[in-house]
């Protein structure tokens, strides 16, 4: 290591002016080995610079270089890992952190030292060493003003030390005293030496002049040691006087604490007393009140509640530690729940003569509204039983199992009522729907007694009606439901509108009073507590709710929401079924009354919703929401299904089709009732189903009619329906309407062309020839050269349809479409003018044919453009 040290000295540091002062061999830790060397330097010139320079073998050759260097002012800890143990480890924490293995412990503790005194001597101490040996420290510290800091390479740096002022004035004054002093150096040094001798014996001659001062210091250090054992002696003395007043001292105050300590228990006994006066004594007059409390009148339940509320505060207390094992106590706590059980007792069974009085008050008024379709007012029972409120919510959490008993007996009582008055309301307004007794009794109802006997059954026997008859000179509307719509005016339907929204109307605040009233008195509005001993177990025909009751406490549902949707769905059972036995009469009587059913029904639900999307109002009309439009896509489906079934005669003309002015007839009846109404959607899918049966089988139709032409059927249909359309402005047939304005049209045209056909037939063959050479490839200068088309031939033709013999076959053609259009279409004018323009479009179309093909030949139709506009003229006058 030697050879080493000076190597590098003389390799490197050297020839950077810098000094090694210590190495030590080391690598990487947690790596392969690959040695290099730290070595602690420092500058030979001033200032002094301290360094730690890592050093490595280069790979070309046998040589070191230098690879990093750091500046000692640079590290801010040394961590050695063990200061017990020998462990070749450390760390150099400079801007990172440098993990090392040292070759031997021995290096690392010499590299470690170097570093501490090089700390002490020029950085004043700024690293801090961690689990380093103190004794290693220890070592390292400097014993003189000299003491070199680590081997001989640094004694030179440690010995040579600047003169401070005073040191050089002396050594002038010396050598000036002393002229040779820089020539002759030994004699100067000699001399010193002498002079050094001479005061060594003085300093001892001094010494031994002060023995006798000494004899004398130590005579009175003698007297002052007396004097401390006196004063020993009397501090002993006192102290064994003050040891005799601490004991009185310590009995005084250990009595005192006694005393101290009887005042606090005194204290906290009377508090403790006075807590169990205050908070576990219930008022005599309290007493009263739970014991024989009138529960009638008003004055008496404010009293009952008073008093359940004081004896609930007072069991209800928390008691301190301790308080459960007295007596007196537990006697108490006896006597409350003693108190507790009797007036539950006594609560439980007024509350339930009230549910069953209730009953019979209510069942009496029930003939006055047997006549008006209108539902009992339960306001003043709801008033009444208000004022148990407050008493219901005390039972509620002090005997769950006589409150859930409550409501139970509720939920019978009422749910019997409820039954009775509903059933009675609903039968009025099915016989109030279906008019007099006589009528009563064709839809299954008995108009003596006003009762709906089988009213199920009954409706359900009712059989789909279809007539297939059209109406007088095709006006009639074939039967689209279970009944003849046109058996019934708009009177009938507005009057079953009415009464349907009055059902409805009667309903909907009945629900929501019983409701809120379940909410107040049975306190459910406010906790997420829920209903312990019930649980949904509602089959079809309403039955009871049940749960298992495990010890009188509540076992957990969802909330107490459900609690009260549960109970209103016991109570209310019947009201779906009414609700669908008189949709089900509804739409039996017409079908059409499923519209104004399903608009009423959808506000209503739409309303029920915006208050409370779960209460049983809002989910019993919406399913039977769901009944009405199911009845509504029946009756769409039924109006599809009679089209396709309709059969026309084959001996009379068609006309407007039954099912086209039954389409009329619905959208018009649907327009009006769906205006404003919140399920738009559902009127707009059924037109698009309708309209496109309609459209099919106005077609097919067309194509089965043998008496009247297959295009007069779909240009007067799709007329009718194209005026239909434009009439109503419905938004969402706007393609259907273009769609029938263009099939009218073309039938129009097509019905036309045919009929023009005939008059000039022979006219029409000819020059049928004429283009058909022509398009042969003939031109159309030398058709008059064929043998069948020559002039000669066209003045045959020409000569055969004079004037006259022209306006005959025009009137003949204006009575044959007489005959085929009907007459409450209207078109007969129209389809006329047509005729007469087409008419005058073929005449100029032979006019042309003649002169291009015949030029210079002078032939030309024995009647003009004016004539034809007289002979239509006169004509459709003349008829």
């Amino acid at each position: 290591m030697t050879a080493i040290k000076h190597a590098l000295q003389r390799d490197i540091f050297t020839p950077n002016d810098e000094r090694l002062l210590s190495i030590v061999n080391v690598c990487k830790a947690g790596k392969k080995k690959k040695n290099c060397f730290l070595c602690a330097t420092v500058t030979t010139e001033r200032p002094v610079q301290v360094k730690v320079v890592k050093v490595k073998k280069s790979d070309k050759g046998d040589f070191y270089k230098r690879q990093i260097a750091w500046a000692l002012r640079d590290l801010a800890v040394v961590d050695a890992k063990d200061a017990i143990k020998e462990n070749p480890e450390f760390d150099l924490h400079f801007e990172k952190i440098y993990k090392w293995v040292a070759s031997s412990t021995a290096e690392k503790n010499a590299f470690i030292s170097c570093i501490w005194k090089l700390n002490q001597r020029y950085l004043r101490k700024k690293i801090d060493f961690v689990n380093v040996s103190s004794q290693l420290l220890e070592e390292s510290v400097p014993s003189g003003e000299n003491q070199s800091v680590t081997g001989g390479d640094e004694e030179a740096v440690d010995e040579y030390q600047e003169l401070n002022a005073r040191e050089e004035q002396d050594i002038e004054i010396m050598m000036e005293g002393c002229e040779y002093a820089v020539s002759n150096a030994e004699a100067f040094a000699e001399k010193l030496s002498r002079e050094l001798q001479v005061l060594d014996g003085a300093n001892i001659q001094s010494i031994m002049a002060s023995e006798k001062q000494v004899n004398i210091l130590m005579k009175l250090l003698d007297e002052a040691l007396k004097e401390v054992d006196q004063i020993e002696l009397k501090l002993s003395s006192y102290e064994e006087m003050l040891q005799s007043v601490k004991e009185q001292m310590d009995q005084i105050s250990e009595s005192n604490h006694l005393i101290h300590l009887s005042n606090t228990n005194n204290v906290k006994l009377l508090s403790e007393i006075e807590f169990l006066v205050n908070h576990m004594d219930l008022a005599k007059g309290h007493i009263k009140a739970l014991q024989e409390g009138d529960l009638a009148s008003s004055r008496g339940i404010e009293a009952c509640t008073n008093a359940a509320d004081a004896l609930l505060q007072c069991m209800n207390i928390a008691l301190r530690p301790g308080h459960d094992m007295l007596l007196a106590v537990k006697q108490q706590q006896q006597r409350f729940s003693d108190l507790r059980e009797h007036f539950a007792r006594r609560l439980a069974s007024h509350l339930n003569n009230v549910f069953v009085q209730q009953g019979h008050d209510q069942s009496s008024t029930l003939a006055q509204h047997s006549v008006e379709l209108t539902l009992p007012n339960h306001h003043p029972f709801h008033r009444d039983l208000l004022r148990y409120a407050k008493l219901m919510e005390w039972l509620k959490s002090t005997d769950y199992g006589k409150y859930e008993g409550l409501t139970k007996n509720y939920m019978d009582y009422l749910s019997r009522l409820y039954e009775r008055e509903i059933k009675d309301f609903f039968e009025v307004a099915k016989i109030k729907m279906t008019g007099t007794t006589k009528e009563s009794k064709k839809f299954g109802l008995h108009g003596s007694s006003g009762k709906l006997t089988g009213s199920t059954s009954s409706l359900n026997k009712l059989s789909v009606q279809s007539s297939g008859n059209r109406r007088s000179q095709s006006s009639s509307l074939l039967d689209m439901g279970n009944m003849s719509a046109s058996d019934l005016d708009v009177a009938d339907r507005t009057k079953f509108d009415k009464i349907f929204e009055q059902v409805l109307s009667e309903l909907e605040p009945l629900c929501l009073a019983e409701q809120d009233f379940i909410s107040k008195f049975f306190k459910l509005q406010q906790h997420q507590s829920v209903l312990g001993t019930m649980t949904e177990a509602e089959d079809l025909d309403g039955g009871m709710l049940s749960r298992q009751h495990n010890s009188g406490t509540p076992l957990p549902v969802s909330s107490e929401k459900d609690m009260i949707r549960q109970m209103m769905i016991k109570i209310f059972r019947c009201i779906e079924p009414e609700l669908n036995n008189l949709i089900a009469l509804g739409d039996k009587i017409d079908s059409f009354n499923s519209l104004y059913m399903l608009v009423k029904m959808s506000h209503h639900v739409w309303t029920a919703q915006n208050v409370d999307p779960a209460s049983f109002l809002s989910t019993t009309l919406g399913n039977v929401l769901v009944t009405v439009k199911r009845n509504f896509d029946k009756c769409i489906s039924n109006q599809i299904r009679q089209m396709e079934e309709v059969k026309i005669s084959k001996k009379s003309k068609v006309g407007i089709l039954p099912f086209v002015a039954e389409f009329e007839e619905f959208a018009g009846l649907a327009e009006s009732i769906f205006k404003n109404a919140e399920r738009r959607g559902d009127l707009d899918k059924a037109y698009t189903k309708l309209i496109r049966g309609v459209f099919v089988n106005v077609e097919k139709v067309a194509n089965e009619s043998q008496k009247t032409p297959r295009d007069v059927v779909m240009m007067e249909n799709f007329h009718h329906i194209f005026a239909t359309l434009s009439r109503l402005k419905i938004s969402c047939l706007e393609a259907e309407k273009k769609e029938a304005k263009q099939k009218y049209t073309d039938h129009l045209q097509s019905y036309v062309i045919y009929s023009l056909g005939q008059p000039l037939e022979k006219l029409n063959h000819f020059f049928e020839g004429v283009e058909a050479r022509v398009a042969q490839g003939v031109r159309e200068e030398e058709v008059s050269y064929q043998l069948a088309f020559n002039k000669q031939e066209l003045r045959k033709v020409i000569r055969e349809y004079p004037g006259k013999e022209v306006k005959k076959g025009l009137d003949n053609l204006y009575k044959k479409v007489d005959k085929h259009l009907c007459e409450e279409e209207n078109l007969l004018q129209v389809v006329w003018h047509s005729m007469q323009d087409e008419f005058i479009r073929q005449y100029k179309h032979f006019e042309g044919l003649i002169a291009r093909c015949y030029p210079g030949s002078g032939v030309t139709m024995e009647f003009t453009i004016q004539d034809i506009l007289d002979y239509c003229s006169s004509i459709a006058q003349s008829h």
